[in-house]
């Protein structure tokens, strides 16, 4: 499993959450405590030269690990890491170990969706709103798989957002660099969101879910959750109640 690098400081609940899922499941997860930065924040920025550094770092990281799949919790992340064989084609010595890692490389959604669920979902009596990150359903074509794990969860009402496809305004560092029009988005983004009537919002993207808890806050919108994907997954499989995910008790 990447842990990522935003992944670690503001959501490593999430990484916790996702460790419990898939050893629910019946998988092995094995973290490498050496893996650095996948080179996704270089690449948004064009530091083309330092992105391909960190993903020959992290190639080599992930070889010595001897792992069949590697799973990814964040989008941009994915994303990137996904595209390290297109990225490496003309180096000689790394084409091809880049293009079986990207090969290995897998979104939690995608990767949950093709394995045999083992454990019973329990029931969470709740409304959310699913939100497309841009970097899952436009950059990985990763759309419906998140939706039928939710909707697999009892009693799990999933709202879609109006205009589902345009961006929230995180977009990597779109938000640091342009952050009036990353504003703009960001407003219209829960002005959609708000629409639904959803008691949660729930993305598989860590700079969507920041953006998305920006954008809330700002409108004066209370405190409208929001949760990663697996989360919600991983109070289904322990039997939480709906309303303990919502407040937030899910340790």
């Amino acid at each position: 499993m990447l842990s990522g690098c935003v992944q670690q400081v503001f959501f490593s609940h999430v990484n916790a959450a996702t460790i419990r899922v898939l050893a629910a499941e019946g998988c092995e997860v094995v973290i490498p405590q050496e893996q650095g930065c996948c080179g996704a924040l270089m690449l948004h920025s064009g530091l083309e030269r330092e992105a391909i550094a960190l993903a020959k770092k992290l190639i080599a990281v992930f070889e010595r690990a001897n792992v069949e799949t590697i799973v990814i919790n964040s989008a941009g992340c994915g994303s990137t890491m996904k595209e390290y064989g297109y990225l490496l084609r003309d180096d000689p010595a790394w084409a091809e170990r880049a293009a079986r890692f990207s090969s290995r490389c897998k979104d939690i959604s995608e990767f949950l969706c093709a394995l045999e669920p083992l454990e019973i979902r329990n029931p969470l009596a709740c409304r959310v709103a699913y939100h497309d990150a841009c970097h899952l359903q436009h950059a990985q074509g990763v759309r419906d798989q998140p939706r039928r794990l939710l909707q697999a969860i009892p009693g799990l009402e999933v709202a879609e957002i109006p205009d589902a496809q345009l961006c929230c305004g995180s977009a990597g560092i779109y938000n640091l660099l342009e952050p009036d029009t990353a504003q703009q988005l960001g407003d219209r983004k829960v002005g959609n969101l708000m629409s639904t009537h959803s008691q949660a919002v729930v993305s598989a993207n860590p700079g969507c879910l920041l953006q998305l808890m920006s954008g809330v806050h700002r409108q004066g919108a209370g405190t409208l959750p929001a949760f990663h994907l697996v989360e919600v997954l991983d109070a289904s499989i322990r039997g939480m109640s709906a309303e303990d995910l919502l407040n937030g008790k899910t340790a």
